[in-house]
């Protein structure tokens, strides 16, 4: 799960971090602190994962080009 690129921006509009992980669709998250949303998208990226299996549906192979682009 750690191999996953996470990419970690800035959201004005939210006026938080967001952590957004491009290889697993609609797997973002957010956090007060860059820390924060990291940790926050690794939880989400277990849910996603979880939540596919449960569904029968295909995980994707991590790319590994970048662990984390921050």
């Amino acid at each position: 799960m750690d191999r996953y690129e996470i990419i970690i921006y800035w959201s004005d509009d939210d006026q938080a971090f967001v952590a957004d992980v491009p290889e697993l669709p609609g797997c973002v998250a957010h956090g007060s602190t860059h820390e924060e949303a990291l940790g926050n998208a690794k939880e989400a990226m277990r849910l996603w994962i979880e939540s596919a299996r449960a569904d029968g549906q295909p995980v994707p192979a991590p790319k590994g080009q970048r662990l984390i682009f921050a």
